[in-house]
């Protein structure tokens, strides 16, 4: 029963501690104390998960900018920044992604693909996944390592930030979850539709300072992220019959991506 001595307000601010631990404990590495676990704190944590994005972003920004003035040339740099967010993050979204390309490369039946994407293994099609993305990654980090510093913090908040919002994405409601249990039983279908696009207009606002001669560049990176991440969501819906942590993961991957390819062009 809830305490009838504490107000709501306060009641408030505990359920909002609760989801931004979780929250902070899923997308970095930090060891954060999660606390309440369950339905209300998992949709919290996952309307959150943007903001969490953006502040890794601004972190990897704050390394490439003390790498380029000590006169690091801008491939170190832009290596430094993807193993950052990689070591961030312990590699987890990594992780997913490979298991999810895996299990879709298999073309097994859902129940097999599902075995197949909880082994601890990789396989080769995820081998080949992790290799692109992180090419990809470094590369479009070497295309906008030598922009202004301002312009350098917005490309790197609203990549890291569209990353995380392709999991909002992916937990909003009327999408199921492939199992009982894990972390995609959770938070699947947790998060309302709308909240989707209120957390885009403050990442493509950012986006705007990533090109100051192409401002229309920002918002367009953010869309190809979230409409490449809806299309996963979706063929992986349809073949699995809804999305998991591993899927979650592979989201973030591709969304992130996505949108740093884009704002590098």
């Amino acid at each position: 029963m809830p305490d009838p001595t504490r107000s709501e307000p306060a009641r408030g601010r505990s359920g909002l501690l609760a989801a931004a631990r979780l929250s902070v404990s899923t997308f970095t590495v930090l060891p954060v104390p999660v606390g309440r676990v369950d339905r209300a704190s998992a949709r919290g944590a996952m309307a959150l998960a943007p903001a969490v994005g953006a502040a890794l972003g601004a972190v990897l920004a704050g390394v490439a900018v003390l790498l380029r003035l000590a006169g690091a040339p801008v491939g170190v740099l832009a290596v430094a920044v993807v193993l950052g967010g990689v070591l961030a993050t312990r590699a987890l979204h990594l992780d997913g992604l490979a298991d999810t390309v895996d299990a879709l490369g298999s073309y097994a039946d859902p129940e097999r693909a599902l075995a197949i994407m909880k082994r601890s293994d990789i396989g080769p099609f995820g081998v080949v996944a992790l290799v692109l993305v992180l090419a990809a990654q470094v590369a479009a980090v070497v295309a906008v390592g030598g922009r202004p510093p301002l312009a350098l913090l917005a490309t790197l908040v609203t990549a890291a930030g569209t990353g995380r919002l392709a999991v909002t994405l992916a937990c909003r409601r009327g999408l199921p979850a492939a199992r009982p249990d894990g972390l995609g039983a959770l938070v699947a279908g947790t998060v309302p539709g709308w909240l989707v696009a209120v957390a885009a207009v403050p990442l493509a606002a950012i986006g705007l300072a990533a090109d100051p001669d192409r401002p229309w560049l920002g918002p367009l990176a953010v869309l190809l992220g979230l409409a490449a991440a809806a299309l996963l969501v979706r063929h992986v819906t349809r073949r699995l019959g809804g999305v998991t942590g591993d899927v979650l993961g592979a989201c973030v991957e591709l969304a992130g991506t996505i949108a740093l390819a884009a704002l590098s062009c």
